[in-house]
């Protein structure tokens, strides 16, 4: 039978992952960075030469080395180049694949938690119950500030005064206050003798006066 239809082949090694392969990548663009780097030092040592040497055939010569080293570098470019731009490819890749498992996990979440809400509404929650219930904290609001008009009313105050009284009593305090200041004043300001104004030189004397207002006798 194995003659006929040959051997099953075994099973390879499993491949490598997305970031397998762009750091495997990223280590051959550094090993050809650094392999570039060697040639343009190289390319350095022959400018230095061609500047220095005077002979044709030994410029000739430095030019060919100085191609050939120039081609190596340009080739190592291109090669640099193309692992950047597959690279790059295999991080987007990968960058999807990530993006796409996430965009599942999330959805997964959201699944869950909408199950477990509507279960939660349809158990644990009654409208009607969350209805009555702000109603009833409504109404008892409406009690609250009731009560608080009540505790802050002033019981001292008669509701059924006349502001008119009460307008007339205080114009007749005011009045009665006006004539105790003029009883306290023996000596009205508009009863004193008005001070000499043609003193010597042309100018008023200045007379002392006490605690009341009058003019104080010189000793």
């Amino acid at each position: 039978m194995n003659r006929i239809f040959g051997k099953k082949k075994a099973p390879g090694p499993p491949p490598p992952s997305l970031t397998q392969a762009s750091d495997g990548m990223g280590s051959r663009m550094d090993s050809m960075d650094a392999k570039i780097a060697s040639l343009e030092n190289e390319l350095r040592v022959h400018k230095d030469k061609l500047k220095k040497t005077k002979s044709p055939a030994a410029k000739k010569l430095i030019q060919k080395k100085a191609m050939d080293v120039l081609k190596r570098k340009r080739m190592y470019e291109q090669q640099r180049d193309q692992v950047a731009a597959q690279q790059f490819n295999v991080d987007q890749t990968r960058f999807g694949i990530e993006n796409a498992k996430a965009s599942v996990d999330t959805v997964a979440a959201m699944k869950a938690a909408n199950t477990q809400l509507k279960s939660t509404i349809r158990n644990d929650l009654d409208i009607d119950d969350i209805d009555d219930l702000a109603d009833d904290m409504a109404e008892l609001m409406e009690d609250f500030n009731e009560i608080n008009e009540a505790l802050g009313r002033n019981y001292a105050t008669p509701d059924d005064i006349d502001e008119s009284e009460l307008d007339a009593e205080l114009e007749m305090l005011e009045d009665e206050l006006e004539d105790e200041l003029e009883a306290e004043t023996p000596y009205p300001a508009h009863s004193l003798p008005a001070l000499p104004t043609n003193a010597p030189g042309g100018k008023r004397p200045t007379a002392k006066v006490d605690e009341h207002g009058l003019p104080m006798q010189s000793s």
